[in-house]
C-alpha cells in the first residue's frame, strides 16, 4: 500500500498543477482573440491537409534577440539570453510538460521515499554527449558537486544545499537525500545542468573553454558564435528525443527593438518577441498578415522598480511608499503596454495558487505621496524636495534594448518630478548593466523583471543570506520573519500551509516595498508562416521547438546530411 504522506504530497502536487493549469487556460482563453474574431495563435497556419507541407528536416530558424548571452554553461548565467541559448544545449533530470505536470528528461522515471526526503533517479541509457561520451549518472553527481562548490559563481546553489548526501550506484541510477522535508525537490532537478565530467572534472568552472564553446546532449550544439552578432545552433541528429526537424537556429543580436521589427519584415529573421506597440498597431498590414502568426499568452513573470535599500535615501519605508503611490500603473500599462498587461501587487503572477490578492495596495495618490514624504523629513524648497540641506536626486537604471522599461521609467520620472524629486534614466549594456552594477550594488534604483518559477518558492530573491555578488537578493533585502517563512514554506508538502507561509511574505513585502511591483505581461510573439508544427500552451509556444518544421518547398537551404 502507498503511504500516507506520500499519498498526500502526490494529491497536493497533483491539485496544485491542475489548478495553475485551469487558471493558465481561462487567461490564455480570454485573451487570444483580435478585434476582429480571429485566433491570435495560429492565424492563418495551414495543415498539412491544408497544403501547408509535410514534416521535413532542414531549414533555418533565426530569431532575434536584444541581448547576447554572457555564459553558455547555465549554472554560471543569471541572464535570460544566457538561459534562452543554452536551454536548447543542456538538460535536466526532469522538466515541465504542457499541462504542467512534471516529466522525465534525461530521467526516464523516479521513485520518492514515504517520508518524502530520498529521490531515485533512474536514467536513460544510450545517451550521449555530443562529442561521443556516454552520459551516466557520474555527469549528474558532478553537476551537483560542481553547483554546490563554494568557488562556483551561481545563484542557483541554495536548492542543492538542501541534499544530504547524493550517490551514484550505478551508471544509470542517480539518488538523493535530504535532511529535512522539501517542497520544490523534484522540480529542482529541472534546473540543474547535468555537466560533461570527462571535460571538466578537475578544470576551474569559470576557467574553461566550454563557457563559450560547450558540449551538451540537447536538441542543438554550438555551431559558432560571433560576440555581438549572433550564436548559431545546428541540430543534434543524435538528439534522445529525435533528431530537431529544423538543422539550424540562429540567434541574431539586434539590441534595438524597432529595428529587429524591420528585419522581421524583410526576412532577416523569422521570429521575435513584439512591444505591445508592435503587436497592436504595427502589424494589421496584409503584408504582415500574410506572412506571420502572432501570439499573445500569459507569462510567469513580472516588472518592477526596484531599491538599493543601503542607499541613504531609500532606507526608509515611508519614502518607498510615497514613490509607490506617485506611480500610475494603470497609466502604464495603457500608455506603454497598449492594455497588454496587469497591475503587479507582489512577486507572484494573479490567480496562481500563491498568490494573495488581498495586500496592501497603493493607488496612484500624489497628495498621499506628499505626505508620506514630509513624515520622512522631505521639504519643498522652492519645487525640489530637500532633506538636511540635500535635494531628493536618484538614477534609474535598466537595460538597453528594452523600450517598454525606458518608457516605464520615463513616466515614473515625470510623475516624481511633480514631487520635487529629480530622477536620471540610464540604459546599459546587458551584460555591463548584470556584472558591474547589479553584482557590485553600484545602483540607487533599476527597473528589471523576475521569470518566476510554478512553485511558490522564492527563497532565492528575498531570503537575508542571499546578497553577495551573482545572487538575486541585490537589493539587500533583509527581513527575520521573512526568513523564517521562506523556510516554513519549503519545509513542508502541506499546500495549506506552504499558501499561509507565501500569503504572509506578500504582506510584508507590500509594506515594506523593496520593490515597487509595476505590471505582468503578456507574451507576444510573431513568428514567420513557414514554421509549422506550433503548438501554443499555457508555457508558450518554445516547448516543443524540436518538432516545429519548415516545408521543403519553403526552405532556402538543403537539408543538412
Amino acid at each position: 500500500m502507498m503511504e500516507y504522506l506520500d499519498y498526500i504530497k502526490m494529491k497536493t502536487m497533483f491539485i496544485t498543477n491542475i489548478f495553475i493549469l485551469l487558471i493558465a487556460i481561462a487567461l490564455y482563453s480570454c485573451d487570444s482573440r483580435t478585434g476582429d474574431g480571429r485566433t491570435q495563435a495560429g492565424a492563418g497556419h495551414l495543415t498539412e491537409a491544408e497544403g501547408g507541407g509535410a514534416p521535413a528536416y532542414g531549414g533555418t530558424l533565426v530569431e532575434g534577440m536584444t541581448a547576447e548571452p554572457g555564459v553558455l554553461i547555465p549554472v554560471l548565467g543569471g541572464d535570460s539570453a544566457s538561459h534562452a541559448v543554452s536551454g536548447n544545449i543542456f538538460n535536466g533530470l526532469v522538466k515541465y510538460a504542457p499541462d504542467l505536470s512534471t516529466i522525465g528528461d534525461l530521467a526516464e522515471s523516479w521513485e520518492i521515499s514515504p517520508d518524502g526526503l530520498t529521490i531515485t533517479f533512474h536514467l536513460r541509457r544510450g545517451v550521449h554527449w555530443t562529442d561521443g561520451v556516454e552520459f551516466t549518472s557520474g555527469d549528474v553527481l558532478f553537476g551537483y558537486k560542481t553547483i554546490i562548490d563554494e568557488k562556483t559563481p551561481t545563484p542557483y546553489k541554495e536548492d542543492f544545499l538542501q541534499v544530504k548526501t547524493a550517490e551514484a550506484p550505478d551508471n544509470y541510477t542517480f539518488r538523493v537525500t535530504y535532511e529535512k522535508p522539501f517542497a520544490p525537490a523534484l522540480n529542482s532537478w529541472s534546473s540543474l545542468a547535468v555537466l560533461p565530467k570527462h571535460l571538466l572534472a578537475g578544470v576551474p568552472i569559470t576557467k574553461t573553454p566550454l563557457i563559450r564553446k560547450p558540449v551538451g546532449m540537447g536538441p542543438y550544439k554550438l555551431n559558432n558564435w560571433v560576440s555581438g552578432q549572433e550564436v548559431v545552433l545546428s541540430s543534434n541528429h543524435d538528439y534522445f528525443d529525435g533528431r530537431p526537424y529544423i538543422d539550424k537556429y540562429v540567434y541574431r543580436i539586434i539590441p534595438d527593438q524597432s529595428t529587429m521589427f524591420m528585419a522581421l519584415q524583410a526576412g532577416e529573421i523569422d521570429f521575435m518577441g513584439l512591444t505591445p506597440i508592435q503587436f497592436r498597431k504595427q502589424t494589421d498590414s496584409g503584408y504582415f498578415k500574410e506572412n506571420f502568426n502572432k501570439y499573445r499568452y500569459p507569462v510567469f513573470s513580472y516588472t518592477y522598480l526596484g531599491f538599493n535599500l543601503k542607499h541613504r535615501f531609500f532606507g526608509d519605508k515611508k519614502v518607498r511608499q510615497a514613490i509607490a503611490h506617485a506611480i500610475d500603473k494603470e497609466e502604464i500599462i495603457d500608455i506603454v503596454l497598449f492594455g497588454l498587461a496587469t497591475p503587479a501587487t507582489g512577486p507572484y503572477v494573479p490567480n496562481t495558487w500563491p498568490y494573495n490578492p488581498n495586500v496592501k495596495k497603493y493607488p496612484f495618490d500624489l497628495d498621499k505621496a506628499k505626505a508620506l514624504l514630509a513624515e520622512a523629513g522631505w521639504k519643498d524648497n522652492m519645487g525640489v524636495l530637500t532633506k538636511n540641506g540635500v535635494p531628493f536626486e536618484f538614477s534609474i537604471l535598466t537595460n538597453m534594448g528594452n523600450p517598454l522599461r525606458m518608457k516605464t521609467a520615463t513616466i515614473i520620472q515625470w510623475k516624481l518630478k511633480q514631487l520635487g524629486i529629480k530622477v536620471n534614466i540610464r540604459a546599459l549594456e546587458w551584460s555591463t548593466f548584470l556584472n558591474e552594477f547589479i553584482d557590485k550594488k553600484r545602483f540607487d534604483a533599476v527597473i528589471l523583471g523576475w521569470g518566476i518559477g510554478l512553485d511558490g518558492d522564492q527563497y532565492d530573491i528575498w531570503h537575508s543570506s542571499k546578497t553577495k555578488e551573482k545572487e538575486f537578493n541585490f537589493v539587500s533585502y533583509a527581513n527575520p520573519e521573512v526568513d523564517k517563512l521562506l523556510d516554513a514554506g519549503r519545509r513542508t508538502f502541506d499546500l495549506n500551509k506552504r499558501k499561509e507561509a507565501y500569503y504572509k511574505i506578500q504582506d510584508i513585502l507590500a509594506d515594506e516595498l523593496p520593490y515597487v511591483f509595476l505590471y505582468v505581461p503578456d507574451a507576444l510573439v510573431a513568428v514567420n508562416k513557414k514554421f509549422m508544427g506550433i503548438k501554443p500552451t499555457t508555457i508558450g509556444i518554445g516547448y516543443n521547438l524540436p518538432k516545429w518544421y519548415v516545408p521543403k518547398r519553403y526552405q532556402k537551404n538543403a537539408p543538412e546530411k
